[in-house]
């Protein structure tokens, strides 16, 4: 009858520690904040690098050949003779003139009518695709194949005109990074707090505990358990809402039409990745409880 009252009596104190529950305490509904804007910021840099993974792939192997000729007929023969350069040369896999009216169409948002008008001297334009391995020897042999036919005749890599903006995105997807770094820490630091005040709000009852014989693990263990919970409903509440914002999102950038904005989402690696933030989300702080607590018991020998 000893042994049954005395493990009664240490439910009962096991219950009365953090006695403030799983969802009426303050610190799930931090823990689901700071899990909110962890999986947004991830989402962002998973996003942003994708973009640039898929900018890279469309851009490296493309190139414009632009005739810069004023006089009409020069410029349509100029463009036939580089055409036909373009398609006997090595490494070029595709070959494509740009119709002169989508040139004028193009154009005539910004010039207005005079963009069709003739008196202008509008280029010509050839899209070349490059077959696949380097892409810059190419474009440098290409150079020199159109320098030979006329110095009129320029390439430019469709990679050297959005490199800047690669670059910029490449940046925010590793301020991205650093947002989620600094989210864990954060997070990791709110625990810490929350076990340091639980422990020292019920020293009684831990004192009660070591006189039923319960070790610093076994305590340690309690409070990483109910801390555990509170980290898993919120590291969930927090997914959730970002998961239901981050779809909002994507359909509202499909929605805009931009090829650009359009390549700025997630794949299913990218999903699995930020499935398992909540999990991580728990494990770091049930490692912070624990670290906590046992730390804090040792002082009170």
């Amino acid at each position: 009858m000893a042994g049954v009252a005395d493990r009664r009596a240490a439910a009962a104190a096991r219950h009365r520690l953090l006695p403030e529950g799983r969802v009426a305490g303050p610190m799930p509904w931090i823990i689901a904040i700071m899990m909110f804007l962890t999986v947004l910021a991830a989402a962002a840099g998973l996003g942003l690098g994708a973009a640039v993974r898929s900018m890279s792939a469309d851009l490296a192997g493309r190139a414009t050949v632009q005739i810069v000729e004023a006089n009409v007929e020069a410029r349509d023969a100029l463009g036939r003779r580089a055409a036909q350069a373009l398609r006997g040369a090595d490494g070029v896999a595709g070959v494509r003139p740009v119709d002169p009216a989508t040139l004028v169409d193009q154009l005539r948002p910004w010039l207005g009518e005079e963009a069709s008008s003739g008196d202008l001297p509008i280029p010509a334009l050839i899209d070349v695709t490059l077959t696949p391995g380097g892409a810059d020897a190419k474009v440098e042999r290409l150079r020199r194949l159109m320098a030979g036919l006329s110095p009129k005749i320029r390439v430019e890599p469709h990679a050297a005109f959005l490199l800047p903006l690669a670059g910029l995105l490449s940046a925010l997807g590793w301020l991205a990074a650093g947002i989620v770094l600094l989210m864990a820490l954060a997070t990791g630091a709110v625990v810490v707090l929350a076990a340091r005040g639980a422990h020292d709000s019920h020293r009684g009852t831990i004192e009660v505990l070591h006189l039923m014989g319960a070790t610093d693990v076994q305590i340690a263990r309690l409070f990483q358990r109910r801390i555990a919970l509170d980290a898993m409903l919120g590291s969930l509440l927090g997914f959730v809402v970002a998961a239901c914002v981050i779809l909002l999102l994507g359909g509202r950038l499909i929605a805009t039409g931009s090829d650009l904005l359009g390549a700025v989402r997630l794949p299913w690696s990218g999903w699995a990745v930020l499935a398992a933030l909540p999990l991580g989300g728990v494990l770091l702080a049930m490692l912070a409880a624990r670290w906590t607590v046992l730390r804090s018991l040792g002082r009170l020998l």
